[in-house]
């Protein structure tokens, strides 16, 4: 099979590789669309390594582990890989646990779906596993309760405003830039949220913040930043209650000693779900588990959706283009995503 290597230079080899066999409790996915998101640039990058990046797949599945009895060759899925193991998206072949596996519906085409796995599921953790108090969808909030995005056009952002509006969770208080217009698509303004530009500069921008906090009741307690760096959570802690305020981040490693210590703090690292039996996380394994098929009834039913995608030509070959243009900042409120049959070498997918 063909694959993308990724160099820490973010030059991209394409090899051919064995098409991998699946452990007992794994699937082995035939890769329609590979999807992409921004540490598939910096892992390589930041720890000096050359690796297949990839970790977001739609596809069919090929062959299945002894103990998988949820799916069956030909079934159509998207599905999480397990970071930094073998068998990533970036492949004709990629694997990933069954437990982070889900089926797609006929209508939602595998460039949708391929957007889905690890923003939906960052969204997901952050929301319900790191911010603690915020209402599941099913079980709806009935009182306000406002909640501050930080970079809602992102993709994290963006699925983190759809499940909040499942929760019934308002005002949504969020800030973007260029992508504002994607996210004036998702908020409910009769509800109370609003937007927020962040290049009018931090001075306005915590201006209006406050402005709202204090229309809203002059307390919020809850803030997601997507960002996590250029003074995106000092910003959140000027509006933040300091004695009950929360706040959930996306990037682990980073220093957060400027957010004062009487606001709860967490960092959400999307890779916990992958949790083996006795780890501290393992909580998080069980909840993706549940959240994966949650997110594959939302197509069905119509009720979610996946992010706004750009389908970058030449398939695996596009991949370091790709990941170079992720690198300098220049996607706004769109995935890039792989057809894996535009690639070289590669047979075109058919259903028949």
């Amino acid at each position: 099979m063909k694959e993308a290597i990724v160099q820490p230079d973010l030059k991209v080899d394409i090899v051919d590789s064995p098409i991998p066999v699946p452990k007992d409790n794994e699937v082995v996915i035939k890769v329609v669309v590979s999807g992409s998101n921004p540490k598939d640039w910096k892992r390589p990058v930041m720890s000096n390594v050359t690796m297949n990046s990839g970790d977001d797949i739609a596809g069919v599945v090929h062959q299945v582990g002894r103990n998988v009895h949820e799916f069956k060759p030909g079934d159509r899925v998207a599905a999480f890989h397990k970071m930094m193991a073998p068998g990533g998206s970036f492949a004709e072949y990629a694997i990933s646990p069954a437990y982070t596996t889900f089926h797609i519906p006929n209508q939602t085409s595998f460039e949708e779906a391929s957007t889905i796995p690890l923003a939906a599921m960052t969204a997901a953790l952050g929301l319900y596993q790191r911010l603690q108090g915020l209402p599941l969808p099913w079980h709806p909030a009935t009182t306000s309760t406002p909640l501050i995005i930080y970079g809602a056009a992102s993709a994290v952002g963006a699925y983190a405003i759809q499940l909040a509006q499942l929760s019934n969770i308002h005002p949504l208080i969020c800030v973007a830039g260029r992508g504002i217009p994607f996210v004036e698509t998702l908020v409910s303004r009769e509800k109370g949220d609003v937007i927020f530009d962040y290049r009018e500069g931090d001075t306005k921008l915590i201006e209006k913040l406050k402005s709202v906090v204090n229309a809203a009741g002059g307390k919020v307690e809850y803030a997601f930043d997507t960002i996590s760096e250029h003074g995106s959570f000092t910003n959140i802690c000027e509006v933040l209650d300091q004695e009950t305020g929360q706040i959930t981040l996306v990037l682990p490693g980073q220093d957060f000693s400027a957010i004062p210590k009487s606001i709860r703090q967490s960092t959400t690292y999307v890779g916990t779900v992958h949790s083996s039996v006795g780890t501290k996380e393992r909580g998080d394994a069980d909840f993706g588990f549940v959240m994966f098929r949650f997110f594959g009834r939302g197509l069905q039913e119509g009720w979610f959706r996946g992010h706004p995608h750009e389908v970058v030509p030449g398939g695996l070959a596009g991949v370091g283009g790709a990941l170079r243009d992720l690198k300098e900042g220049k996607a706004s409120a769109v995935k890039y995503v792989f057809r894996l049959e535009d690639t070289e070498g590669v047979e075109r997918y058919s259903t028949n």
